[in-house]
């Protein structure tokens, strides 16, 4: 299992779903928020709502996503850590295209950096047991 005290700041990032289920609106529909998270802190660097009538992140915001990750310290990290369960095409695109190398990694595997922000994202939006 990975855990925040085998990296440093900027070495490693994560891409995630904050939630399995998805935010409900009346105007725009349902939704999913994918999170891009600093594997040493995990301070949340940047998130981006997918549609769930899209299935992935458009090629834009994958790029987006990762630009606005890459402002807070001026660099690319070495790895971008996905869950295998993830489908996100676009981002797995653009990550290799800036010279991030991917990992997939079960979802398990990266609960100890993403499990609270999952917790508080459900909370926030009233998810749990819910649907």
């Amino acid at each position: 299992m990975l855990h925040p005290k085998q990296f440093q700041v900027n070495e490693a990032w994560i891409a995630f779903q904050l939630s399995d289920k998805p935010v409900h609106t009346v105007q725009d529909g349902d939704y999913h928020f994918l999170a891009l998270m600093d594997a040493a802190s995990c301070f949340i660097l940047s998130s981006a709502p997918v549609w769930v009538s899209q299935a992935e992140i458009a090629p834009l915001e994958s790029k987006r996503l990762l630009s606005q990750g890459r402002a807070h310290k001026k660099r690319w990290p070495k790895t971008l850590f996905i869950p295998e369960e993830l489908s996100v095409p676009c981002l797995l695109a653009e990550a290799e295209r800036v010279g991030i190398q991917i990992v997939r990694v079960k979802e398990q595997q990266i609960m100890p950096f993403i499990g609270d922000a999952q917790e508080g994202f459900s909370e926030h939006f009233g998810l749990r047991g819910s649907q």
